[in-house]
């Protein structure tokens, strides 16, 4: 099995979520854990356990076996997340509000939008992971989304 059984977040220190995060944050959970694909690249088949946090200014991803034995750590500069990650809070913002008074082509519009840029994140995750992590969009979408919510600052 090439894929993650149990996903951790360190958001120790981080304000409580809105709502809307911490329902962003569950359904990414929900969903990666229903279907993923990730295979860190010359490690032994998994299932994997994955530990996501951000350290030293830094995106941590600690990988475990199901008997929580090491079997790689990578970090990932978070430089070339930063705008996407701002435009994401930004228009998710938006999106929020329309959901509360926009008529529904309004919100789809804005809704693509909101796509758009996540699957930004995503490719800009994906490439960062090359050679680290065989892994495909929907994981990567799923992913970039608990990457977001890391960077949560209230």
């Amino acid at each position: 099995m090439r894929c993650l059984t149990k996903i951790e977040l360190d958001d120790a220190g981080l304000p409580p979520p809105t709502p809307e995060i911490e329902q962003e944050r569950k359904v990414a959970l929900f969903d990666l854990l229903e279907e993923n694909a990730f295979s860190p690249v010359g490690a032994p088949d998994g299932p994997y356990h994955l530990f996501l946090s951000i350290q030293d200014r830094r995106l941590v991803f600690d990988v475990r076996s199901e008997g929580d034995d090491a079997v790689g750590a990578f970090h990932l500069s978070l430089s070339p997340f930063r705008q996407v990650i701002k435009d994401y809070f930004q228009i998710c913002e938006a999106y929020f509000e329309a959901v509360k008074r926009l008529p529904p082509a309004q919100i789809e519009a804005i809704d693509m939008g909101r796509r758009g840029i996540h699957d930004e994140g995503s490719r800009i995750l994906a490439e960062r992971l090359e050679g680290k992590v065989v892994t495909d969009h929907a994981t990567a979408r799923r992913l970039f989304t608990l990457i977001c919510v890391l960077h949560f600052k209230g």
